[in-house]
């Protein structure tokens, strides 16, 4: 309870000072603790969203999986067992296939809290088993092939960017032309006929020779595991059976990056900043790195994330021609057998690899341009 104290030079009483109220805003001297950051804030925000999409994939998958015309039943027992009352009650019931698409789409969920991604119907293992064999080795083949499209897509749009309308620029735009333009799948035949059929320069058809036996798994990825385990001879044998579908791969994203790097760069060097920078008698090769590419990397940033996406959930084609037994072979056969279950976590793998290849791109925006770190 507050009281009122008395002035010592008139013998008047004086009002108590007024506390904050709970709900006020912190004053200037309020420590940085009790201030939200605004980059924070954004973060959580932004996992909060990605929360709710991946939420929102699983109700849309579901539905959709369960609207496609075909019977599970049938698909995975067969036409001989299909004839027998007795295992298609037993099947619809181990599946709760009797129960109403609602019930089991609030089961899935309640399963899914506990880390349950149900059984797959086709491998009769749990779907968190199979993910946790095909995953790595579809992250390993799209991490290899982002490096190469980046690598090759970014330095040919700086390229074709500097030497605009000239002959080096004609040449890039040609070039990835043609890699957007090339089927992926006749591509992959293409080279696994030349390099692997006829010239014999690399191995093909699965991530390691027939009968020899895989790293130690600790991350998954041969070519990283055989490193920490210092197997050099099984890492030779993993990355030489890395470049031929990495390479065909990377081949119509290297096009694409081109054509957004050089975008992005051509509309950096029209900025007064690089004129002042050039004007200042700065080497090009400074004022390429230091005043061009770093604002046109958020731009790049974007494609390149989105493109790594994309890798890892379109890479069905490839891996069938390279026998890569990897997530887009997974999704292939579930789909084939309508197995529910693996098309579901497929489909959750996919969205959270988006979310969060999505707030990495945020956060490296942050590292790039100071403005965004602070607005």
């Amino acid at each position: 309870m507050s009281t009122s104290s008395a002035d010592p030079t008139t013998g008047r009483s004086t009002p108590p000072s007024a506390a904050p109220s709970p709900g006020a805003a912190p004053g200037p001297g309020a420590p940085a603790s009790r201030r939200s950051h605004p980059f924070a804030r954004f973060v959580l925000i932004r996992l909060s969203v990605g929360l709710l999409l991946c939420l929102g994939i699983t109700m849309l998958a579901f539905a959709l999986t369960h609207a496609v015309p075909g019977d599970p039943v049938a698909a995975n027992l067969g036409q001989r067992a299909l004839g027998d009352p007795a295992a298609v009650a037993a099947f619809k019931e181990k599946n709760g296939l009797n129960d109403s698409l609602p019930s089991q789409y609030f089961t899935y969920l309640g399963n899914l809290l506990n880390g349950d991604l149900g059984t797959s119907q086709q491998t009769h293992r749990p779907v968190w088993d199979d993910l946790d064999q095909y995953v790595p080795a579809s992250v390993e083949l799209a991490l290899v092939a982002i490096v190469l499209a980046l690598a090759l897509g970014v330095t040919m749009g700086v390229v074709a960017a500097v030497t605009r309308d000239r002959w080096p620029d004609q040449i890039i735009r040609v070039i990835s032309l043609a890699g957007v333009s090339v089927p992926v799948f006749w591509l992959a035949l293409v080279v696994f006929y030349v390099f692997f059929y006829q010239l014999g320069w690399f191995p093909a058809g699965g991530r390691l020779p027939p009968g020899a036996e895989p790293p130690g798994d600790i991350t998954g990825l041969y070519t990283v595991d055989a490193l920490l385990g210092g197997d050099f001879a099984t890492f030779n044998d993993a990355a030489s059976r890395l470049v031929l579908p990495a390479s065909v791969l990377a081949a119509f994203n290297v096009g694409v990056l081109t054509r957004f790097t050089r975008a992005a760069v051509l509309e950096a060097l029209g900025n007064d900043y690089v004129r002042a920078a050039r004007a200042k008698g700065l080497p090009e090769t400074t004022v390429i790195r230091r005043h061009v590419l770093r604002p046109a990397l958020t731009s790049i940033l974007t494609v390149a994330g989105l493109t790594f996406g994309g890798m890892l959930a379109g890479t069905v084609l490839v891996e069938s021609v390279f026998s890569w037994p990897g997530l887009g072979q997974y999704a292939y056969r579930s789909a084939l057998n309508l197995d529910l279950p693996s098309i579901m976590g497929v489909c959750l793998v996919v969205a959270v690899v988006y979310v969060v290849i999505n707030l990495l791109v945020d956060l490296l925006y942050g590292v790039i341009d100071p403005r965004i770190r602070i607005s």
